[in-house]
């Protein structure tokens, strides 16, 4: 095994999140822990915008897509188990895309165009032609080969299920389906599911690393994957059950580890549903916009029932040492079963926060 350039001990961060992942304890959570650098560690060429340029999602310039992900690890320190990574990301549905919608560029993101006008006219194939496909493995083959001794290449978002439907259909139309014709929408949703791992499987081949590990927001040994149901803020709880819980039960137990990001209060109400998939390891919270910080009290009763479901829980953008701190007080050692992405702005506050978990050693080193 071997380390990263730009986390060296990346052998030894792999061992703990194993033996996290299959049961075991840290002695304290999982730390996504990022820092920036005074100055980049390496010394890479710029590169001009080009122009008319307008998100990092952007396939308009392959040559500059290559160059982002090259530099995208450069100006952060990575500690406690995060892993620097970058990933050959087409926009948040990729799979989508892959199946025939249009993506069309807008500042900052990409809007999916639906390419399904009627239920009868719906077409759900594998076009090996796909533009979008071949940008994604020649990209994932690019970072892999120009930047594999300094980083992990991450899963793109594929995203499936009713989200992926929703993109395809169009997000009025698909509720209207749910309605008038719910066979169609559980074949289709049968149908995407076995195509996901199509290009699932085709990109764990490409993308995993020595020991057979793979990325999405965090390491995991093996197959690893980020579930979701963002159009299930729309649907009532029995809706969620009958569509999307069988996608779940079909599609996690052919991961080793999987999360389902969870999103907004709209969701609350389908967590029992969740917690019914017993193949699903972990569930991340984002309480969307204009709403309390992850970390905050008002969540923590969600929280204490994930845990006692026995699943983990994984936050990313805990803000700071006193939101760790009040975690710590409400859960206690049940706080080992909680993964924090924390950004830090300095080498000494990273120091603390691993202090304050009680990682002496790796706070030390931090400091030396």
């Amino acid at each position: 095994m071997s380390g990263l350039i730009y986390r060296e001990d990346a052998d030894e961060v792999r061992d703990r999140l194993t033996h996290w992942w299959t049961g075991g304890s840290l002695g304290r959570p999982p730390l996504l822990i990022t820092v920036p650098r005074d100055k980049p560690l390496l010394d890479l060429p710029p590169r001009d915008e080009p122009e008319g340029w307008v998100t990092h999602y952007s396939t308009s310039d392959f040559d500059y897509r290559l160059h982002l992900a090259l530099n995208a690890c450069n100006g952060q320190h990575y500690l406690g188990e995060a892993m620097p990574c970058t990933a050959p990301d087409l926009g948040a549905n990729c799979l989508a895309l892959y199946l025939g919608c249009r993506g069309v560029e807008m500042p900052g993101t990409v809007w999916f165009e639906p390419c399904i006008d009627t239920p009868d006219s719906a077409v759900f194939d594998i076009d090996p032609h796909n533009d979008d496909w071949d940008f994604t493995q020649r990209l994932a083959q690019a970072q892999l080969q120009q930047g594999g001794e300094r980083f992990l290449t991450s899963f793109p978002d594929l995203i499936e299920g009713l989200d992926t439907l929703a993109a395809m259909r169009g997000t009025q139309a698909l509720l209207v389906d749910l309605l008038e014709r719910p066979e169609w929408v559980e074949a289709s949703l049968t149908r995407i599911t076995e195509l996901y791992f199509h290009y699932y499987d085709a990109l764990y081949e490409l993308i995993s690393d020595e020991r057979g590990g793979s990325h999405f927001w965090a390491w995991a040994p093996g197959r690893m994957a980020k579930l979701q149901c963002d159009f299930s803020a729309m649907i009532s709880p029995d809706m969620y059950q009958q569509f999307m819980v069988p996608v779940l039960n079909a599609m996690c137990p052919r991961f080793d580890h999987c999360m389902y990001h969870w999103d907004g209060p709209g969701a609350v109400e389908h967590l029992d549903a969740m917690l019914t998939v017993s193949d699903l390891d972990m569930i991340q919270w984002t309480p969307g916009a204009g709403a309390e910080p992850v970390a905050d009290r008002v969540w923590w009763p969600l929280y204490h029932r994930i845990i006692d479901a026995d699943k983990k829980v994984i936050l990313l953008g805990v803000d700071g040492l006193e939101a760790v701190a009040q975690l710590q007080r409400e859960f206690g050692p049940q706080l080992e079963k909680f993964m924090l992405g924390i950004h830090c702005d300095s080498l000494p506050d990273a120091q603390r926060l691993l202090s304050l978990v009680g990682d002496e050693h790796h706070a030390h080193e931090v400091n030396a």
